[in-house]
């Protein structure tokens, strides 16, 4: 895990010193010679790593070496005299700083690779491509794109970019720590049981794991190769009778971690996985199309296996968590209340000040988590926006657009811990001096359907799709809305987005089950000017009958502990029902975390928890 320096100093840094313009005027020439070398016209780049990781390892940071560019969902193609880079809205404005213009052209990741490619490639180009970097529907579309074209797509054994990229960092060697039986609920050998029988069941004998988190849940592992998510980076096969092949840098496994594995799971180095594919000639292996790559699926068939395309069978048992693991993250959540609410103390009085900035606020929340002494890492990186870079949902805060917290605007934060026990992700916005009418309508319409969702029963076989309208209701019936999710699966100290449930507009086929965590954030984001988002986490309660009903219902219970804005929230347009909420809400955090807390800041939360 990350040690106990200043994480948010480290990833906002300036264009200057990681990505910008200068990276992609002095490397795409050396791609360009690479290319000329192979024979080849230009080369497909994704922002993804083979492990399809939501934050890569620098050693994989592929993307922003080519172009310069460090946000977390884009893509380029670099041909021998033309390239383009692709990014969704997010990332407007910070596309065009850290790219140089001259060197690319700006497209919409929205509209679509393959149509670019349709409309720019020309007759007779190769393209290539790395499979380990795209999963196989996506490498069907492009190649179908480049053939209407008159163009030809070609997989390549190594990537240019590996080749080009003269000073690459080094692969991360971080230790692998053991996940105690006592936080995770049960032990490893139970776990690989019963995958073992679900892989039975579906007709296989035997599953690829290709994302990390499932490995690390399966093994009851936690890594420390990618930020903010405590993951090693490894594939692994799991057969019917639950043995595990694990494919991982042996020099990360100490003895105590080889001992806790045990004789039935094997560790080989992730180079050996190409030819022990061969083992499983004329057998059938499920493979998740959508988290692995087009190269296991190929590399598979090759081999003369059999590829049952089904989602990884360990997605759906990690996301369904253990009592043992909902006790450590409301053990998580309390701990983390504790300095989200001094932060929120600050916000309310020496940051009215108007003396500091986005970073600032960053790094002094991320301060108080440190002073727990158990923070491990951030689960994001935190969303810090004041004003009008708060109307960006996903913005992310750098020295180059930093706003100051400035009296009459709102602010936004959006952050959370990693701790041992448990995942935190929280979201709350608050006034920087008096709000407008505008702005406390608003923020009360967000919060009546951040209500509804919390408080809403449901019966068995409810998908998060199902749900999602509820949250938005509220706005919708003044002609408002939000472009975003509703609500992300959260694991128990793994990643901070995981699915498969979501709550969305999006069509989801997954239940809502027992023992999942998913977070409840509606929002509204006026262009220009404000965002507004309230954000808990909560989790599926067991179905219970209710009186005089016919069908037992499941519910949420609130994991997150943090006052709601009191000078954000119109009175008058709360029902009666509404404000009983939100003064339970506030009494429980009051009963809850006002002892841990002492002096002005306890002081701060009873006012803060005053019923409405």
């Amino acid at each position: 895990m990350l040690g106990m320096g200043k994480i948010t100093i480290d990833m906002i840094q300036n264009f200057d010193v990681v990505g910008g313009p200068k990276m992609g005027r002095d490397n795409v020439p050396l791609l360009r010679a690479e290319l000329k070398r192979l024979k080849l016209d230009g080369l497909l780049i994704p922002h993804e790593d083979e492990y399809n990781n939501e934050y890569l390892p620098d050693y994989n940071e592929r993307l922003m070496w080519a172009t310069g560019f460090t946000g977390s969902a884009g893509a380029a193609i670099v041909l021998n005299d033309r390239a383009s880079m692709f990014t969704d809205g997010r990332y407007t404005l910070q596309v065009r700083q850290q790219v140089d213009g001259d060197l690319f052209g700006f497209a919409r990741l929205e509209d679509g690779i393959t149509a670019w490619l349709r409309a720019n490639l020309r007759k007779g180009e190769t393209i290539g491509y790395d499979p380990r970097l795209h999963p196989p529907k996506a490498v069907s579309a492009l190649r179908n794109a480049a053939e209407g074209a008159g163009a030809t797509l070609v997989a390549l054994e190594v990537n240019p970019i590996d080749t080009a990229w003269t000073n690459r960092p080094a692969a991360p060697k971080g230790p692998v720590a053991i996940q105690p039986d006592m936080l995770s609920g049960k032990n490893h050998a139970q776990k690989r049981a019963e995958i073992g029988q679900a892989i039975a069941h579906a007709g296989a004998d035997a599953a690829m794991l290709t994302a990390p988190a499932s490995i690390a849940w399966l093994l009851n592992l936690r890594g420390s190769d990618v930020r903010c998510t405590p993951l090693m980076l490894a594939n692994a096969i799991i057969d019917k009778a639950g043995l595990v092949s694990l494919y991982v840098d042996p020099d990360k496994l100490s003895g105590d971690v080889r001992s806790h594995l045990g004789n039935e799971v094997s560790v080989t180095s992730e180079d050996a996985l190409a030819a022990d594919l061969s083992n499983w000639s004329g057998k059938t292996l499920i493979v998740d199309p959508t988290t692995s790559s087009a190269w296991h699926s190929q590399s598979l068939k090759d081999a003369g296996a059999t590829v049952l395309a089904q989602e990884d069978p360990v997605a759906l048992p990690k996301a369904i968590k253990s009592s043992a693991e909902l006790r450590g993250s409301e053990t998580a959540h309390r701990r983390d209340a504790v300095p989200l609410i001094r932060f929120l103390h600050w916000l309310d009085t020496e940051a009215q000040s108007g003396q500091f900035d986005e970073i600032d606020a960053a790094v002094k929340l991320e301060t108080f988590r440190h002073d727990t002494g158990l923070l491990k890492d951030l689960s994001f990186e935190t969303i810090s926006g004041a004003g009008s870079n708060g109307a960006h949902c996903h913005y992310r805060v750098n020295t180059a657009t930093t706003l100051p917290l400035a009296p009459g605007t709102l602010y936004l934060v959006d952050s959370g811990g990693q701790y041992v026990d448990g995942t935190t992700d929280v979201t709350r916005t608050v006034p920087i001096g008096k709000a407008t009418q505008e702005m406390c309508e608003r923020y009360t319409l967000v919060l009546q359907g951040h209500i509804a969702l919390a408080t809403i029963r449901f019966p068995s076989g409810t998908t998060g799709s199902n749900l999602d309208a509820i949250a938005r209701y509220p706005l919708w019936q003044a002609g408002l809305d939000y472009d975003h999710g509703t609500g992300h699966g959260v694991g128990a100290f793994l990643g901070v987005h995981e699915g498969p449930q979501r709550i969305s507009k999006t069509p989801n086929n997954v239940a809502l089950e027992t023992g999942m965590i998913v977070s409840n954030e509606p929002g509204y984001y006026k262009a220009g000017e404000y965002g507004i988002r309230i954000e808990n986490l909560q989790y599926v309660t067991q179905a219970e009958d209710i009186s005089g009903g016919e069908r037992p219902m499941h519910g949420f219970h609130t994991l997150t502990l943090a006052p709601f804005c009191r000078a954000l929230i119109d009175t008058d347009m709360l029902t009666r029902a509404e404000r009983d909420y939100v003064d339970e809400y506030h009494a429980r955090v009051q009963k809850e975390i006002g002892p841990e807390l002492d002096g002005e800041i306890a002081a701060w939360l009873k006012q803060a928890c005053r019923p409405l």
